[in-house]
This record gives structure tokens, sequence and C-alpha cells, in this order.
């Protein structure tokens, strides 16, 4: 596996309010954007896997409506995390 439970904890010490806080959306978008930067650098040599592009295509859009979701809820939050994970230039 490409993040050990010991990583998953530290990103979401780091994102959301402890190191057991897995449902925030700011520690869910933290987890999403490490899983997409792998699947990303997988695609970058394995430039056939289709099934892993999809897989991608999808995690981003998740990704894209949990943001939404935060910029709606808390505009503020939605900054730090942006701005923690640069995502936005």
């Amino acid at each position: 596996m490409y993040l050990t439970s010991e990583e998953k904890k530290q990103l979401f010490a780091k994102h959301g309010k402890n190191e057991h806080d897995t449902g925030s959306a700011e520690g869910q978008i933290a987890l999403m954007t490490a899983r997409i930067q792998h699947m990303s650098d997988h695609l970058k040599t394995n430039k056939k896997d289709f099934n892993t592009e999809r897989s991608l295509v999808k995690m981003v859009g998740k990704r894209r409506n949990l943001l939404k979701y935060l910029m709606k809820k808390d505009i503020m939050r939605y900054r730090a995390i942006v701005k923690d994970l640069g995502l936005r230039k």
C-alpha cells in the first residue's frame, strides 16, 4: 500500500481535528489528494492503464464535490485547506 496507517494518522492529525478524525471534510480532501498524486505518478509510467485513469477521474470529481461543499459551508476552512495542499494557483 502506498500509505501506511501511521502516515494516514499524521495526515489526519495535520488536516483534521485529531488523528482519529477521519470524517472531516479537510481530512478526506487531504487523503484524496495523496491518492490522486499517487495515481498520477503511476499513470506517468503506465500510460495505458485505463482502469487507474478512470479511477483518477472519479476521485478528482469526488474531491471537487467535497471542496464545493466546504466552500458553501465555511469559506475560511475551504481557503485554509486549499492553501495547505496547494490545490489552486
